[in-house]
């Protein structure tokens, strides 16, 4: 399935998510990513399924969503590897108007500075980019970039899409512990976002298991000194602090919608346990998807968090 959810999302309501890169195509390896390693480092744009295969499998979601009387603010394209990838951005962006549903893209910047992408994004409503440091060493640790990118190239690109962009334009950090979370990387990386003039600048800290297992959120001093500070530097600030719990649903298939969610989103126990009691069915689907190796369980910090197993082959 490439539409998944609808997702409960802090940030756009209730979102159908849409896979629309195969895992784990992407031009970085962040340290941080829910979905684990990148497995194919690339910035090649390809075809990787058609606009028309991709659109009417959301129109099918949407109409087991409408039968379910489940309402979609936004139609997010958040797949497995970098959405830009997609040769077909701009038309599959236009494809998707067909719906009158808005259209979010969620990106990790990587490819911004190429005309083209800056071009195609312009369609959608809704644009996150991430920046996690203005530093080309923090940057490279952090985001584990294909060797061809340069930072400089991306901050430009940003600005030149900010500057022709007039949807709504948000930003996302993630804050990780030994590497951004001091004054002297953390402050050029606000004072670009106030350049920016952004909608929203998110500012996360690791809630799932990250790729590498080292990775951990700033301690509570720094936490707590941040959000006292930041604020008054940057007054478009949001924080994403917490894993979500609840308000997951099954639009009909209980065991390939929690695939299909868990490929791109890890769940929390407790979310998960909910979504299996509002489908009115039993623990044992879930039981089941881990005894075939098709959804791991994973502990990390003080949760238990269940994904998609996307080194299982040939699955069916």
């Amino acid at each position: 399935m490439i539409a998944f959810g609808p997702v409960p999302s802090r940030r756009l309501g209730s979102s159908l998510g849409i896979n629309h890169i195969p895992p784990k195509h992407c031009p970085y390896s962040c340290v941080y990513c829910q979905v684990g390693s990148t497995s194919s480092l690339s910035i090649t744009r390809q075809e990787f399924f058609s606009v028309k295969e991709i659109t009417d499998d959301v129109d099918q979601k949407l109409n087991e969503c409408k039968n379910q009387n489940r309402e979609v603010d936004y139609l997010t394209l958040v797949p497995d590897g970098e959405p830009t990838l997609d040769t077909h951005l701009g038309e599959l962006i236009f494809g998707l108007k067909q719906f009158q549903i808005p259209i979010a893209v969620i990106s990790n910047s990587a490819l911004i500075n190429l005309p083209d992408v800056q071009d195609e994004l312009q369609q959608a409503d809704w644009v996150s980019l991430k920046v996690d440091a203005m530093d080309e060493t923090v940057w490279k640790k952090i985001n584990r970039p294909h060797g061809r990118l340069r930072l400089d190239n991306l901050i430009t690109g940003i600005s030149e899409f900010r500057a022709k962009y007039a949807g709504k334009f948000v930003t996302e950090t993630m804050l990780i512990r030994g590497l951004n979370d001091n004054a002297t990387i953390l402050d050029p990386i606000i004072a670009f976002l106030n350049n920016l003039n952004t909608f929203v600048s998110y500012f996360s800290i690791p809630t799932r298991p990250p790729a590498e297992s080292w990775v951990k959120p700033p301690d509570q001093a720094f936490l707590q000194d941040f959000l006292l500070t930041t604020p008054r530097k940057l007054s478009s600030m949001d924080i994403l602090f917490e894993a979500e719990t609840d308000d997951f649903q099954s639009t009909g298939d209980l065991a390939n919608d929690i695939l299909s969610i868990t490929s791109v989103h890890p769940l929390r126990e407790e979310a998960l346990k909910q979504m299996v009691i509002t489908s009115g069915l039993d623990w044992m689907i879930v039981e089941a998807l881990i005894n075939n190796k098709r959804l791991l369980r994973v502990q990390y910090q003080s949760g238990v968090f269940y994904l998609r197993n996307h080194k299982l082959k040939n699955e069916s």
